[in-house]
């Protein structure tokens, strides 16, 4: 549905976009806006997302520039004069930027041509990421009455695409596209299981290809990666925890396909476009059917068959329950929380807005006596009602942009003789950019061509940076809290506590569709998935776990002349499931591959130390 998306922005009609996640949402509102005069305006929440999409449109010539938590007043000062100066086509800012004075009195300045809203459904207090920030973005309508409004998101029930809709204050004649929620190629399947990772072997070996496994805990993603690699899948990980080269190579390592699995927290999948990714493994339960679907929905994007599987036990529903209850503490267990934070940063009341500080979940949590989990779901409901900004993998490369002009920088390197070489040498390097824009450096490259060491090279760069000859921001690789709203007196934050109670209302509801979802056993999974974001459909997507059990009950016969076949030809030596397929060529290979299973749990069937079947030794 992209060209009628396109064509719906063109015609200047407000415009609401579901589209699946990898549906190619970027393009609706890049094309548009290159045929139009004037700056894309695109608010999105996800700081990693945006820095992959201009450094993608820098790459194809395009101006684009980010504003997010993290960065130098300096350097917002800069890009937003070239935003206003016409030097900037694609303006990506996060949304609790919006709220910031500085960026209130630039973009009136600005010739914006279009607002794209990414992850819309944060506006909505009944979707399952609500942000406040969210609802600033109403008030750039009234800057900007003529201007289109594109929202985009992957998943939304018809409560939220009503709220969207009303909170971005759509005009009339808006349209709303949807693509069907169903994904007819994925197969749904929910496995119970008290030895989980016994579990996930046997289905990674029935299902060949790439294969990303999501846990809920960073020690997980090593204990499994561990496990998966012992058993010869070759398997990485990918977590907040890791630095930004270790999580660059990890990625870079599986989607080249060097290993198979990627095993993760849900930290991992925002952007990444892999076609071929054959089955998504859940080894925790999902909060909600939002999340479920968007990360199940990172297999079979080329079309071909694939399989998102859930491995559960009875121990993980309190789990859960127990999760759901942290994510939503006590206003007194805010407020506590919140003053450590202040006290931590050391920070006075009234200040620190918009400010952004390297932060240690651990040691703070263990300098004030706190659970680690418990920190963490105060922070996030602290982000949620609009105070801070918590950012748990934050990278920022170093970069430099010169502020003086050509003039008075050749009147100032001709007055200090010691600045000149490292002057020259970066202009040499990365030419007249410096001048419009910030630019990406290496401290190493740069040490090495002027024969000094890299602690003199950062000596003189932020001794220049002193002078106000250039901006120079250092590399940035911590996690990051940003103070969205000044420093509050922690007994008096500005709390909703009906908003508070709504929301949790809404997590234990949403908590219960989930559970619904994996202890299900007589309604197709799809149909389920579909229901809840309120797609009707009559038709059984005929390849999840609970159609195909369905379909075997019809076909008892059938049923058992394959088993008859496998165990035959497993008496004559093993084999693995792709050489029995082939040997047998069933008319139904999800039945087949159910069969299998079947039979390994009841313990007739067992996997030898290669992965290939054989008939259980007695």
């Amino acid at each position: 549905m992209q060209e009628e998306i396109i064509t719906s922005i063109l015609n200047r009609h407000d415009t609401l976009a579901l589209l699946p996640t990898g549906g190619g949402k970027s393009l609706c509102f890049q094309v548009p806006a290159l045929l139009m005069d004037g700056i894309c305006l695109v608010v999105s929440p996800l700081i990693a997302l945006m820095k992959d999409q201009v450094e993608n449109l820098k790459r194809k010539g395009i101006t684009a520039v980010a504003l997010h938590s993290g960065m130098s007043r300096a350097e917002i000062d800069r890009l937003l004069d070239n935003c206003i100066n016409d030097h900037v086509k694609f303006l990506y800012i996060s949304p609790e930027r919006l709220q910031t004075e500085l960026f209130q009195a630039r973009v009136k300045q600005m010739n914006i041509s279009l607002l794209a809203v990414d992850e819309a459904h944060c506006i909505s207090q009944w979707g399952y990421d609500f942000r406040p920030p969210y609802l600033q973005i109403a008030s750039l309508r009234e800057l900007f009455p003529d201007v289109p409004v594109l929202a985009l998101t992957a998943t939304a029930t018809p409560q939220v695409k009503d709220d969207i809709m009303d909170k971005l204050e759509f005009r009339k004649k808006f349209q709303v596209f949807q693509r069907t929620f169903a994904r007819n190629n994925i197969s749904m399947v929910v496995r119970k299981a008290e030895h989980k990772e016994k579990k996930l072997l046997e289905v990674l070996q029935k299902v060949v290809g790439s294969s990303i496994v999501y846990v809920r805990s960073r020690k997980a993603t090593t204990d499994i990666a561990e496990l998966l690699n012992q058993k010869n899948i070759p398997a990485t990980v990918y977590h907040a925890g890791l630095n930004f080269q270790q999580r660059s190579q990890h990625q870079d390592d599986w989607l080249k396909g060097k290993c198979r699995t990627m095993v993760a927290t849900n930290a991992f999948g925002m952007g990444i476009d892999k076609p071929d990714v054959r089955i998504v493994t859940h080894m925790d339960i999902p909060e909600n059917l939002e999340a479920y679907y968007q990360e199940a929905g990172r297999a079979g994007r080329d079309g071909k068959r694939s399989f998102a599987v859930v491995i559960w036990n009875e121990a993980d529903l309190d789990v859960l329950a127990t999760k759901v209850k942290q994510t939503h503490p006590e206003i007194p267990y805010l407020k506590t929380v919140y003053q450590a934070l202040a006290n931590y940063f050391q920070l006075a009341v009234g200040s620190a807005e918009g400010e952004s500080y390297d932060f240690d979940l651990h040691d703070f949590s263990e300098r004030f006596g706190f659970h680690v989990y418990e920190v963490y779901g105060a922070l996030k409901k602290l982000e949620e009602e609009g105070l801070i900004q918590f950012n748990e993998s934050f990278y920022s490369p170093s970069h430099v942009s010169l502020l003086m002009e050509r003039g008075a920088l050749y009147e100032f390197q001709v007055a200090h003789e010691k600045f000149d070489p490292i002057i020259k040498m970066l202009l040499r390097l990365y030419g007249a950019q410096l001048f419009t824009e910030f630019v990406k450096i290496s401290e190493v490259q740069l040490a090495k061509g002027l024969k000094i060491t890299y602690d003199e090279l950062k000596s003189t760069l932020l001794h220049l940076h002193e002078l106000k000859v250039l901006i120079y921001q250092s590399v940035i690789d911590n996690p990051q809290v940003t103070f969205v709203l000044p420093r509050q007196d922690a007994d008096h934050l500005p709390l909703s506590l009906e908003r508070l109670k709504a929301r949790k209302r809404l997590a234990e509801d949403k908590m219960e569709a989930m559970k619904n979802f994996i202890t299900s056993t007589h309604r197709c999974r799809m149909n389920l998935i579909l229901d809840y974001f309120g797609e009707q459909s009559w038709e059984n997507c005929g390849i999840c776990d609970v159609c195909v059990a369905r379909k075997k009950k019809n076909n008892q016969t059938e049923v058992a002349e394959v088993q008859h076949e496998i165990l035959s030809l497993l008496a004559e030596g093993p084999l693995t499931i792709e050489e029995l397929e082939t040997r047998i060529n069933p008319a139904d290979a999800d039945m087949f591959v159910d069969i299998i299973r079947e039979l390994v749990d009841s313990g007739q069937l067992e996997y030898d130390e290669v992965w290939k079947l054989r008939v259980t030794k007695d």
